[in-house]
């Protein structure tokens, strides 16, 4: 899939010190800077996540259309309320295919399973880096240096706000 060069399709996710991401159930990480700067930046744009992702958030968001991707979209109790839209997928390129059909910025907020079926029509990486380690069975994808430029560094006690770009090949 080749994208017009203003289309976005942005990873954004809370990475432990050794790639952890989860459990399959839980993010192990808990930082109300990380979450407050989730909510502000995806706010308005679509936001692709996996069905356990959307269990462990357990709520709709506000101001964007959530595209779950599952097996059992039939199962996903959708929002009925103005402020919050979703929809249920049963695959990553559908989800894809959905969110860019409404904007050209789109947030892929994982789990693990997403984050790697996704990940070759990634433009930017959005990360928070945690400096600590912590249980769990679920990493984020490998960031290669030669496919992926740090774009931006935002320290901060115990974890970092990073941005990556994909190389142009």
């Amino acid at each position: 899939m080749t994208y017009h060069h203003s289309v976005q399709l942005i990873a954004i996710a809370i990475v432990g010190a050794d790639g952890v991401i989860g459990d399959g159930a839980h993010q192990p990480f808990e930082i109300p800077e990380d979450w407050a700067r989730f909510k502000r930046v995806t706010s308005g744009h679509p936001l692709i996540m996996g069905r356990r992702t959307h269990d462990a958030i357990a709520r709709w968001l506000p101001n964007r259309t959530t595209i779950v991707v599952t097996s059992h979209p039939e199962s996903v109790a959708l929002p009925d309320g103005v402020r919050a839209r979703g929809m249920a997928v049963t695959g990553v390129d559908e989800a894809i295919e959905a969110a860019l059909a409404l904007d050209e910025i789109v947030y892929v907020a994982g789990g693990g399973t997403v984050y790697h079926q996704a990940w070759d029509r990634l433009t930017d990486l959005d990360l928070t880096e945690v400096h600590s380690t912590a249980p769990g069975t679920v990493f984020f994808p490998k960031i290669d240096p030669a496919e992926w430029v740090e774009t931006s560094r935002e320290p901060h006690d115990g974890f970092d706000f990073v941005g990556y770009r994909r190389i142009s090949s």
